[in-house]
C-alpha cells in the first residue's frame, strides 16, 4: 500500500501472513501427495497423516487470518498446489525414508523462517507472534519426527534434503513479492 515505508511493522505482518498462509498450503498439499503414494498402511504413513492434521490446522488459522486482516494472498496458490502434491508424491514413491527426508528438510527451511519472523515482529503483533511461536514448534517436532523416521537413511540424503530445502527458500522469497 502507499505510503508504507521499507520495516513498516504493518506491511511486514502482511508480507508474513501470505507467506505463512502458502507455506502452510504447500504444506498440506506435500503431505496429501505422500499420503496419496503411501495410503495408511506404514508406521511413516500415520506418523506424517499426525503432522498433515496438524498442518490443516496452521493452514487454517493463517486462511482467517489472510480473510480477516485482508490480506492478498499469493498468486502462486495454483503453482504450490501442484508442486506441493508432485513433491509429496515423488517423495513417497521414493520410499518412507525419502518421504521423511522430505519432511525434514521443509521443517528445516520453516523453522529458520519463522524464527526470523519472530525477530522481526518482536512485540509488535502478538496475536500473529503466539501462533508463529506455536507453530514453530509444532514445525520442528515434525522435522525431529522425520530424523528419528529414518530421513538421513533415504537414497541421496544430502542432495535430496539440498534441493528441498533450496527449494524452499525460493518459494519463500516470491511469496512475499507474488
Amino acid at each position: 500500500m502507499s505510503g508504507w515505508k521499507p520495516g513498516d511493522p504493518r506491511r511486514d505482518a502482511r508480507s508474513m501472513v501470505r507467506v505463512d498462509q502458502a507455506g502452510e498450503y504447500g504444506a498440506t498439499r506435500i503431505y496429501a501427495g505422500q499420503l496419496a503414494v503411501m495410503g495408511d498402511r506404514t508406521p511413516a504413513a500415520r506418523a506424517i497423516a499426525g503432522m498433515a492434521n496438524q498442518e490443516e490446522r496452521h493452514r487454517a488459522f493463517f486462511d482467517a487470518m489472510i480473510v480477516a486482516r485482508g490480506v492478498r494472498p499469493t498468486l502462486l496458490q495454483p503453482f504450490w498446489d501442484v508442486a506441493g502434491f508432485t513433491l509429496g508424491a515423488v517423495t513417497a514413491a521414493l520410499g518412507p525414508e525419502a518421504a521423511m527426508a522430505c519432511t525434514a528438510a521443509v521443517e528445516t527451511e520453516i523453522d529458520k523462517h519463522y524464527a526470523d519472523q519472530l525477530d522481526v515482529l518482536g512485540d509488535s503483533d502478538p496475536e500473529l507472534s503466539a501462533a508463529v511461536l506455536e507453530f514453530q514448534a509444532e514445525e520442528v517436532e515434525h522435522r525431529e519426527t522425520a530424523l528419528a523416521s529414518g530421513a538421513e537413511a533415504a537414497p541421496a540424503y544430502l542432495l535430496l534434503s539440498g534441493a528441498i530445502r533450496l527449494g524452499c527458500r525460493v518459494v519463500i522469497a516470491a511469496a512475499k513479492r507474488i
